[in-house]
């Protein structure tokens, strides 16, 4: 599949797996439970040996008591997130899922909630030697804000 994402690095690519792959399944559950991002929950799941090493959610508290300031800005998707304390990349499932794993080389990340990840979250990613990411297959519709099939808002239901 190639689509015209924000932000891919040279020589990476995202993998795509389907609503029923296990460790998805458990991304989604993250997000769920865990996300304090209440319009784009997001979760992630590290994976080594076949084995979740680690679990993060996004979002912060920041968005229940101020306004985003990406919004307030007119700035689009991708870009200006240092400028929001809602939205920095420190709050980033990706990022997170990165961080609290011991030992992340060799581990591939599962993300659901999004259909591409930020600069900040594939440096991390990359610098720490993940493998992959993989994303829920038709997340570029399902969780893009610009796509009339999107989700957002009810993707719990």
């Amino acid at each position: 599949m190639a689509f015209d994402y924000p932000y891919l690095p040279p020589d990476r690519a995202i993998l795509y797996v389907g609503e029923d792959n296990a460790f998805m399944q458990a991304a989604k559950e993250e997000a769920r439970l865990h996300s304090l991002d209440t319009s784009m929950p997001t979760g992630a799941v590290l994976i080594q040996n076949g084995v979740i090493v680690a679990r993060a959610a996004n979002g912060s508290e920041f968005h229940k008591t101020h306004k985003c300031e990406r919004v307030r800005l007119g700035i689009p998707t991708g870009q200006g997130y240092e400028l929001c304390e809602g939205c920095h990349p420190k709050n980033h499932a990706e990022r997170r899922v990165v961080e609290r794993a011991q030992r992340p080389e060799g581990g591939d990340v599962y993300l659901w909630g999004h259909w591409w990840a930020c600069t900040a979250c594939w440096d991390v990613m990359i610098d720490s030697g993940v493998r992959n990411l993989y994303l829920l297959e038709g997340s570029e519709r399902l969780f893009n804000k610009n796509h009339p099939e999107n989700v957002v808002g009810k993707q719990f239901g």
